[in-house]
């Protein structure tokens, strides 16, 4: 096998999954609450190259002759988990989350099960139940179950989560965090879910009425990368054209009288 041929392969593979990974990030720039996220590479492990019965030596001992790197391998996918910015829409249901937490939302999936998502989209709306949900219709959580509210009164939600109708607490919104994001991950959007091993904590977030936290994707920087992506990419494809050209010479032309 030639060497190098592996090694571009992997670098194209490499690349191709930060692509994926920007264009998602792109695409959800305009998606509220919505976190960024990376990619990794990781080295294969260098392998220690060893001539073999070389008789001009010791004949019972392989002796090293350097280092055969194999390439790159895909790594993991992170989240960035910084706040984005906050963007004023003056909504009366609208809430933005300053600090570390999330919103409980109730979830119903399509064979109805139901389960509790976790986000940072504080866009919120009243059904015609009266009960606060997000723009998919599921239920906002708060400390004791669904939020219920009356349509036809003013509603003011502190800094606490406290919402209150007519000078009267009538809810609170529930806030939930965990002691290691690594132990949650992305479901759609800007959904999250815990996996094995999150453990929760009391939030530290405040409630801020009227506004929207936005993605904290910044579009300038995405498209850099893209760019250097594309031009890391192209660059292991002529390393491909050129060891191609390489073998042909030595297949077709070496060894002809």
């Amino acid at each position: 096998m030639v060497k190098g041929l592996y090694t571009a392969y992997t670098g194209m593979i490499n690349e191709q999954n930060r692509m994926d990974v920007l264009t998602n990030n792109l695409a959800n720039s305009d998606t509220n609450g919505f976190k960024k996220e990376g990619a990794t590479s990781q080295a294969f492990d260098s392998l220690l190259a060893l001539k073999i019965k070389d008789r001009s030596e010791n004949p019972n001992l392989a002796h090293p002759i350097g280092i055969a790197n194999l390439g790159v391998k895909v790594g993991e996918n992170y989240t960035d988990y910084s706040q984005g910015a906050f963007k004023v829409t003056d909504r009366t249901y609208d809430v933005a989350l300053s600090g570390e937490g999330f919103f409980n939302i109730e979830y119903t999936n399509k064979a109805g099960e139901t389960s509790t998502m976790y986000t940072r989209d504080g866009a919120f709306v009243i059904n015609t139940q009266g009960y606060l949900v997000n723009k998919d219709g599921d239920y906002v959580l708060g400390q004791n179950g669904r939020i219920r509210l009356d349509p036809t009164q003013d509603v003011a939600i502190d800094t606490q989560g406290n919402i209150s109708q007519n000078g009267a607490r009538v809810a609170q919104i529930k806030l939930t965090d965990f002691q290691d994001y690594n132990y949650i991950e992305h479901f759609g959007e800007n959904y999250y879910r815990p996996v094995e091993g999150a453990t929760e904590k009391a939030a530290t977030a405040t409630t801020n009425q009227g506004y929207i936290e936005t993605s904290n994707v910044q579009v300038v920087q995405e498209m850099v990368e893209m760019i250097s992506v594309s031009r890391q990419y192209e660059s292991n494809q002529r390393l491909i054209t050129t060891i191609d050209g390489t073998l042909q010479i030595v297949s077709n032309q070496l060894g002809k009288v």
